[in-house]
């Protein structure tokens, strides 16, 4: 990532939701954060993002999609970019076991601060990762 976010700085966020609504809804929240949202609206579309190659710092998944679920794409994506950033945004009680530990959980609804928390956490994460 070539800015810090540690310091606040833009992040480029893939937002991947079947529900355009949700989606758009989700993006708007980040550009208010301050960060870049590409939406796609499919596990399929979200693949081609991250297969074209470009900046991509981090994704945020709806869990229940049609074709693929979102733990599904979160591998998936992980093998095309590996060490990829992933938070799994859900209102299902349950996923399968391990998942909150290989990809964080963000349960519906959340609101703006909860967003914030968690997407610094996942980035400055990743920035450590880096860094060592």
């Amino acid at each position: 990532m070539a800015e810090s976010t540690r310091e606040g700085r833009t992040a480029t966020i893939l937002v991947v939701d079947d529900d355009a609504l949700i989606a758009m809804n989700l993006a708007a929240i980040l550009g208010d954060l301050g960060h870049v949202a590409v939406e796609a609206f499919s596990p399929r579309d979200a693949l081609e993002v991250l297969s074209a190659g470009g900046v991509v710092d981090a994704m945020i998944t709806d869990y229940s999609m049609p074709g693929m679920s979102g733990i599904e794409l979160a591998h998936a994506a992980r093998n095309l970019r590996p060490g990829l950033p992933v938070m799994v945004s859900t209102g299902h009680a349950d996923l399968p076991e391990d998942t909150e530990r290989a990809f964080p959980r963000l349960d519906k609804p959340f609101d703006e601060h909860r967003l914030s928390e968690m997407l610094t956490a996942l980035l400055v994460e990743r920035e450590m990762e880096a860094d060592e």
